[in-house]
């Protein structure tokens, strides 16, 4: 680290430190502070942001913010702060730019990877569910991930799988080790117990994002019977834990109407959870089930819903999909994150389950300067119209391109899928999300006038 980096982080350590011992009263003198400091408005519109957001104590951005003091155990609170905004942020993100430009290739801001492909659920049109215990990445592989990550400005690493917390013993260690990264897992949740939370708290650097389908009846419906009670129980755990928790939302045709209802979202601020990463049914994999694919009325009916709410729900949200146009696009393929399964094969997408890379025999550089991620590279943004960013569910040609052109193959266990078929199944959802999707971008976004 320069000494310029150094200075920085000492600078905004010792804000945050002023602001933890009154936030109602230090937050904005703090934004004062900025406010007289950025003679040039070279961040006009980010202070505007806030300005909106801290001058309105009740709006639910300031409600959530707040809740971070009285709902989150303060050593958690400031490691978050510290690996998330200073090392993964402000400090990582200008490492990230210089091996950007040095390797010229991507070099995310997040890795996914799987510790394993065991799981103790067998949910409805999951890929995962095929494998079973085949597939794990030991811990010195796991571990080496992070150290070339970290090399490269790369703090935040999340876990998926299989389901992640069967490796709980090495997830732990790997956060105690990397104690200056941010870990996050999409989890089922029925591995939480009071054990795990007590780890949790020493550690503090550790997240989970627990899937939920909806309320109980579409929640066991895809993860079976009794899932839904296992989970709420996890959450009690972590919320008297005081620990920071999410939401992983995948909504599909069955369950759309809940998972977008003003309900539900209501439910997920009462079981204490701070964000929702939703996402739409992809049909990948053997046991994948198309009919579970969300409509192009369905889809706008959820873009709809998550902005509304975002405007009154103290919730910080995403939709991978529906969000493209606040990041440009697609994000996989390393330009912000890509995936590892657990043989090792490094994929541009958590969905996209090709390469021509695998971990064992590559470095991290090697396989984003491979032809699969730097075709990612040179044909991202997919669609000028980033309501349709998806190489595969939104311009299926595009996915079957970049995979012949590279050479890739698929990664598939058991069932090698071939592209031309996988694509196949995302055609007539792409074509009916077109025009719906080039109206949205035409008319600014807005979506107040449309039918489901």
């Amino acid at each position: 680290m320069g000494i310029s980096e150094k200075i920085k982080r000492m600078g905004l350590s010792k804000a945050y430190d002023y602001l933890d011992k009154d936030p109602d009263a230090n937050i904005p003198k703090l934004l004062d502070w900025v406010d007289k400091l950025d003679r040039n408005d070279s961040l006009a519109s980010q202070r505007r942001v806030f300005h909106e957001v801290v001058d309105n104590p009740d709006n639910n951005w300031y409600r959530l913010i707040r809740s971070f003091w009285t709902d989150i155990d303060a050593g958690v609170r400031k490691a978050l702060f510290e690996n998330l905004i200073l090392n993964a942020t402000l400090l990582g993100g200008a490492e990230q730019a210089r091996a950007r430009e040095k390797y010229g290739c991507n070099i995310p801001w997040a890795i996914l990877m799987d510790p394993t492909s065991a799981c103790n659920l067998h949910c409805t049109g999951c890929w995962a569910a095929e494998y079973g215990n085949k597939l794990n990445m030991d811990f010195a592989t796991l571990d080496s991930i992070i150290e070339q990550g970290k090399a490269l400005g790369v703090y935040v690493y999340i876990y998926s799988g299989g389901e992640p917390l069967v490796r709980k013993r090495d997830l732990i260690a790997l956060c105690n080790k990397h104690s200056d990264c941010e870990f996050l897992a999409f989890t089922n949740g029925t591995l939480i117990d009071e054990e795990f939370a007590e780890d949790m708290l020493r550690v503090k650097n550790f997240i989970p994002a627990i899937s939920v389908e909806g309320f109980e009846e579409d929640t066991d419906f895809r993860r079976g019977a009794g899932t839904y009670r296992a989970v709420e129980r996890a959450m009690r755990i972590l919320k008297e834990h005081k620990l920071p928790f999410g939401l992983s939302c995948c909504y599909t045709s069955k369950n759309v109407d809940v998972i977008g209802s003003e309900k539900y979202f209501d439910q997920m601020v009462d079981w204490g959870a701070k964000f929702c990463w939703f996402f739409t049914y992809m049909p990948v994999g053997v046991d994948a089930v198309p009919d579970l694919m969300a409509s192009a009325q369905q889809r706008a009916f959820m873009y709809q819903q998550v902005r509304a709410f975002r405007k009154t729900k103290p919730l910080f949200t995403l939709d991978f999909w529906n969000d493209g146009e606040y990041v440009n696009g697609c994000i996989a393929g390393g330009r912000c994150y890509l995936h590892i399964n657990a043989g090792g094969d490094i994929e541009p997408c958590a969905f996209i389950h090709y390469s021509d890379s695998n971990i064992h025999e590559k470095t991290l550089v090697e396989a984003f300067q491979s032809p699969l991620f730097m075709a990612y590279r040179q044909g991202q943004p997919f669609n000028e119209n980033h309501l349709r960013p998806c190489p595969l569910l939104d311009n299926p040609d595009r996915l079957k391109g970049l995979v012949e052109q590279s050479g890739a193959h698929s990664t598939d266990l058991q069932n090698p899928e071939d592209v031309d078929e996988l694509c196949e199944k995302c055609r007539l959802a792409a074509q009916n999300w077109a025009p719906v999707a080039d109206a949205l971008w035409a008319a600014g976004h807005d979506t107040s006038n449309m039918k489901r």
